[in-house]
């Protein structure tokens, strides 16, 4: 009996995962990139990671280096953060978020007094038992609907992860200061959604980041390498420099892919780790359009500015992961989701990279950062000139200079990242960074699934279910491996 042939598009962590999941499953698995390097978002500019920064959930990672008949500790070294964040105002006031949640609950209460102290403990406990409520019916089922969830979870737990309320609004039930509705509304951008729009059940991520948050040795690239290493040990064969053009269909199913050099590659199925939106918009031949519904452009996650830069940073005292923040939130998410432009005023993320692990800080000489602020996801229709976002860099780092922190910007020395270019790297997205928003109740449910309109052809990666973020790729990844092996078990 011949060897089932699947061709995986995209060496993202999903791809990856995918890859690892089927090979080691005694499939012939082909994964086809086109960048130089695997990891898909996950990626440098100019020696900088300049995608995800922090490695979250770890258990996800090792059940799939442990599935494979390895561990992620032979691959890559871990250090955990134990200090999780350090966020400032433009008043100079500054708060630490830690992974120890005594600790945390203390410097809240030096920050804001013993009530919003209490309030913080009554959300971190709402957070677990969100985070209980949905991860395995949700995040680790393969086609959740709002009727599953709730038949699998009972009435009561549904009601209680606030489902119709907004992530803003039920954080007003905790904490009566707004600089710490701000400071935990953020975590609806981990989603690339607003704090005003999306859910409250985006509360789970504090749980998430209160069971260890990771700092890879070298960068998430490493991480990128690994998950590459883990696959192609298990017999994947991975290749680089190969752009997918068309993914063949006829007779209603996949049925391979054509390169853009004209190379043509039959398999028993497809898993496409690009963008759902790319799939709908036509960027992988005529024949794949129907796989899923045309997302609306209304619909995206935000997008992002990023500066990726080596320079010396004074007066304020960096960590490794460091938030500043606007004046206006409110202002900030309808510039980006409702006018289409630029803020005003962003609110600041800056990761200094050579700082946090042991032995790693700098010494007041030239360092790594990633400068990032949102913006709207339009790359595909307007592209900032230089002009407007040379601008948002002024607006951007007297916002820091404000908070204290003074950086030695120089020209040669700085990777621009704009919407327009993260519309060239994920194409049909307009610079989306994360699939559709999760803006109402039902945005998650949205999502399309492991399975594609199309037979034989599945998907994969952050666009996708259970959602966007590393660990959740590498969950879809898995998710459409599954899908793809009991089909082909079935059939």
């Amino acid at each position: 009996m011949r060897t089932p042939r699947v061709t995986i598009v995209g060496a993202g962590a999903g791809g990856l995962a995918a890859a690892t999941d089927l090979a080691r499953s005694g499939l012939a698995v082909t994964v086809l990139e086109r960048a130089a390097a695997p990891g898909g978002k996950i990626r440098q500019t100019a020696g900088i990671d300049a995608g995800p920064t922090v490695l979250t959930m770890k258990p996800v990672f090792d059940d799939l280096f442990a599935g494979a008949g390895s561990s992620l500790a032979d691959h890559l070294t871990l250090h955990p953060a134990t200090l999780l964040a350090r966020h400032a105002w433009s008043d100079s006031e500054t708060l630490d978020l830690f992974a120890n949640t005594a600790q945390t609950a203390d410097a809240i209460g030096a920050f804001a007094g013993p009530a919003e102290a209490a309030g913080y403990r009554s959300f971190v406990q709402r957070s677990k038992r969100m985070f209980q409520t949905l991860d395995k019916p949700f995040m680790r089922s393969p086609r959740p609907t709002a009727l599953s969830l709730a038949a699998g979870s009972g009435i009561s737990a549904m009601l209680g992860i606030s489902p119709f309320a907004t992530l803003w609004n039920a954080l007003g039930e905790h904490f009566k200061d707004p600089r710490l509705r701000q400071l935990f509304g953020r975590y609806a951008t981990y989603s690339g959604s607003s704090p005003f729009l999306a859910p409250a059940t985006l509360m789970l991520i504090a749980h998430v980041e209160q069971q260890g948050v990771w700092l890879p040795e070298g960068g998430m690239i490493r991480l990128a390498a690994a998950l590459a290493a883990l696959a192609s040990r298990k017999g994947a064969v991975l290749r680089m420099n190969a752009h997918v053009s068309e993914i063949l269909v006829s007779g209603g199913r996949a049925r391979g892919v054509v390169l853009g050099t004209g190379e043509r590659i039959e398999s028993d199925a497809v898993i496409c780790n690009a963008d759902a939106a790319a799939l709908a918009a036509g960027a992988f031949g005529h024949g794949a359009i129907p796989a899923v519904p045309a997302p609306k452009r209304a619909g995206r996650s935000q997008s992002g500015v990023t500066w990726a830069l080596t320079a010396t940073a004074s007066g304020f005292p960096l960590t490794r992961h460091n938030v500043f923040f606007s004046r206006d939130y409110r202002t900030e998410f309808a510039d980006v989701f409702r006018d289409g432009h630029l803020p005003d005023e962003p609110t600041v993320y800056v990761c200094a990279q050579d700082r946090g692990e042991p032995g790693a800080e700098p010494d007041g000489t030239p360092e790594r950062l990633l400068v990032l602020v949102n913006a709207p996801p339009t790359g595909d229709r307007h592209a900032f000139n230089p002009q407007e976002i040379e601008a948002c860099a002024t607006r951007t780092f007297a916002l820091l200079h404000r908070a204290g922190l003074s950086i030695d910007r120089r020209p040669e020395a700085t990777a621009v990242t704009t919407p327009a270019d993260f519309e060239a790297l994920y194409p049909a997205t307009g610079g989306a960074l994360y699939g559709q928003a999760v803006h109402g109740p039902m945005a998650a449910f949205r999502r399309p699934g492991s399975r594609s309109k199309i037979p034989g052809l599945y998907l994969a990666g952050g666009s996708v279910h259970p959602g966007p973020g590393v660990p959740m790729a590498v969950l879809s990844g898995r998710l459409a491996a599954s899908a793809l092996l009991a089909d082909l078990t079935s059939r």
